[in-house]
């Protein structure tokens, strides 16, 4: 998990400047909100509890700045006096209960206070004190608070624009770090989608295409709720925490060590939970890509779980991982519920509480004055909104990290970097020179096969399933590799030519032709600016497909939906065929591309081939052996091994195994004297095909 988050930092470093503008607003945003309670503790301690602080008579008989008029005397509170101002008599103004009273004489000390019949009796401990006093009216009262109205206006007009100025920059903030957090994972995507087009083919083999597609899709947008979400909440909280704590020890320094031990806990706390959260989210991510991959299988094959009447089975297989997701999810529900925000509410309230304690006796003694209580407790409130917000995280941040590591394990599959430019059109003369090659270990599906096409030859590869034909054609296309041996085209190693380079100048033509949304001559074309919309109508002239598809509404134009399953099998295969000779390929591989066609659109097929190959070397995989009767060359395989070779002729008078295999083709033809002979081999040959 540390490599990992190494490596999302780095991606997050390709868009620092953002996000360290981002960081900046965010800054700005959290010291105007933190100015707030200041605020608040300048307005009640100075300008509405400042009411109780020495009031002194002034020398000026007239109205000065800050005095109040009372009694025909004019007094002024002990903050407003310039420093070498003369001070006349000494009063105070008390608060008890509800009613304030004025004391025309100073107050030894403050402590519980109570007034009756004109006496004012202060209390604290062992001591009291009585004081002659008198109540003040509200018009009274009202007239030692003007001074302050304006003061307080003014805090209040700046309380409000440092409001805007924090909802400004939090705005600003929020939008950069999103809209970079879209880049990352807009650039990851790419990556990760890159990445698909320069793994080997046998990683497909292994991992199920909806793995795949989870990949790119789920866990990458898992992997976004990290910046967007997780990473916001913990910046903003870390910056919201340490601003506070700064704030607290501003104002209190023995308050303010009351709240340390809250981030040694959070820290426990995410270390516990993570510990946790960590497993169960690997197996959410896990059954979602299972789930993912059974669903795309299950569509993809839709028309055979009908045709089989495997609903039931499907339904059930899928339940059962569905149970199983769900499963997790609600070990993951039970382990948030219990370390939901809902207990750091109840950590809140316990600290509040030490504090009430704690400061309770303080206050009383004048050591804390209530602006600064109210500011602690304003402060000590805000910084439990950003912890909770961390807690609240916590399971997006591991189901993000879980996600994060799947895209990373695939961008580290070992693959190969498509190469740019163009080559050179080879002749395509192909030689295999003992060739050896297994998929797994040990198991050898090619076995010492050597053989030569020259250019322009049509070679036809034939033998039962399992043989080897397919497997030869895969090494030809550098979607594996040999074990031993080599494999040249026009003396090169095919090793030392770049995958993308080498296939530049060779077309395949499948059994199950795939054809991609878009229209028909987008499917021959590729969208390939090289190839023209004269040349995709021409290579369709040549397959003889032009007048079948013109007859469409939109002609060659028609729109070609998922995988062509508006179109016939021929259709399909006529298009695919068409894409591989619109490209002018100087090898063409044919793999049982006529097999899915029917009699009347193989014979105009074959019509253009004759035409087609000329100068061009093509390799033929067929079971259908009337379609290779005219081949230069034809490789009988058997079991990894070239058994027989020639052409048509040569290996119908030999007697052997190609002879059989066609014979049983051409029931009905075979003379019965002939027949005796090979009738045990023929029923050999039946049973290994089956």
């Amino acid at each position: 998990m540390r490599q990992t988050g190494k490596r999302l930092f780095q991606y997050a470093l390709l868009f620092k400047k953002p996000l360290l503008i981002a960081l900046a607003f965010l800054a700005v945003a959290i010291a105007a909100e933190l100015a707030g309670p200041f605020i608040a503790k300048q307005m009640i301690d100075r300008h509405i509890l400042g009411i109780e602080k020495p009031w002194y008579e002034t020398v000026s008989a007239t109205k000065t700045d800050h005095a109040v008029a009372y009694g025909g005397v004019f007094y002024k509170r002990s903050d407003y006096f310039s420093e070498g101002e003369a001070r006349g008599k000494e009063v105070r103004i008390l608060q008890v209960g509800s009613d304030f009273v004025m004391v025309d004489q100073a107050v030894a000390f403050d402590g519980r206070r109570q007034f009756t019949g004109g006496k004012l009796t202060i209390t604290q401990g062992q001591d009291h004190a009585e004081y002659a006093a008198k109540k003040l009216s509200n018009t009274e009262l009202f007239s030692f608070y003007a001074p302050e109205f304006g003061n307080l206006m003014k805090l209040a007009g700046l309380y409000v624009i440092l409001i805007v100025i924090g909802a400004v920059f939090t705005y600003g903030q929020r939008y950069l770090l999103q809209s970079a957090a879209n880049r990352i994972i807009q650039r990851m995507r790419n990556d990760v989608f890159a990445q698909t087009s320069r793994l080997p083919i046998n990683y497909f083999d292994n991992l199920p295409a909806g793995k795949v597609v989870s990949r790119i899709t789920n866990d990458t947008e898992s992997v976004r709720d990290l910046y967007v979400q997780v990473l916001a909440n913990f910046f903003t909280g870390a910056i919201y925490i340490v601003g506070i704590i700064a704030a607290l020890f501003f104002l209190d320094y023995h308050l303010a060590l009351i709240t340390l031990p809250i981030i040694p806990m959070l820290y426990i706390w995410i270390i516990v939970y993570r510990k946790f959260a960590s497993r169960y989210n690997y197996e959410i991510r896990e059954r979602i890509s299972l789930i993912n991959a059974m669903i795309n299988e299950s569509i993809q094959g839709m028309a055979i779980i009908q045709a089989f009447r495997r609903q039931k089975e499907t339904v059930k297989e899928f339940e059962q991982l569905n149970d199983e997701y769900t499963r997790y999810q609600n070990k993951m529900l039970s382990l948030n519920s219990m370390t939901s925000h809902n207990l750091m509410n109840v950590i809140r309230n316990l600290f509040f509480f030490g504090l009430i304690w704690y400061v309770g006796g303080s206050t009383l003694n004048n050591v804390i004055t209530v602006g600064v209580l109210y500011a602690f407790v304003d402060y000590l409130n805000r910084m439990f909104h950003p912890m909770v917000g961390i807690v609240n995280q916590l399971p997006n941040l591991e189901r993000a990290l879980v996600s994060a590591d799947r895209v990373f394990e695939l961008l580290d599959e070992q693959g190969t970097d498509v190469a740019e430019g163009t080559a050179e059109r080879y002749s395509g003369h192909v030689e295999f020179e003992h060739v050896r090659f297994a998929y797994k270990d040990g198991e050898y599906v090619l076995k010492d096969i050597s053989f030569e096409a020259k250019q322009g030859q049509t070679v036809a590869l034939v033998g039962h399933t399992g043989s080897g034909k397919s497997s030869i054609l895969n090494l030809l296309f550098r979607f594996y590799d040999v074990k031993e041996g080599r494999i040249t085209i026009d003396g090169t190693d095919v090793r030392d030519m770049p995958k993308q380079l080498l296939r530049q100048h060779m077309g395949i033509v499948l059994q199950d032709p795939f054809l991609f949304t878009g229209t028909i001559a987008s499917n021959v074309s590729l969208d390939d600016p090289a190839i023209t919309r004269e040349r995709v109508e021409q290579a369709l002239r040549d397959v003889g497909a032009a007048e079948m598809f013109t007859s469409l509404p939109h002609g060659i134009d028609e729109p070609v939906i998922e995988k062509g399953s508006t179109l016939s099998a021929g259709q399909r295969q006529l298009i695919s065929f068409a894409r591989a000779l619109a490209f002018d390929p100087a090898i063409l591989i044919l793999d049982e591309a006529t097999a899915s066609i029917d009699t009347e659109t193989e014979a105009v097929i074959q019509a253009a081939l004759d035409v087609l190959k000329k100068g061009r070397t093509t390799f033929i995989i067929a079971h259908r052996l009337s379609t290779i009767k005219n081949a230069d060359q034809i490789l009988v395989l058997d079991h990894g091994e070239i058994v027989e070779r020639g052409n048509h002729d040569e290996l119908m008078s030999q007697l052997g195994r190609y002879y059989q295999m066609y014979q049983l083709q051409q029931q009905g033809h075979l003379e019965p004297a002939k027949a005796a002979e090979p009738a045990a081999a023929a029923d050999s040959e039946i049973e290994s095909r089956v």
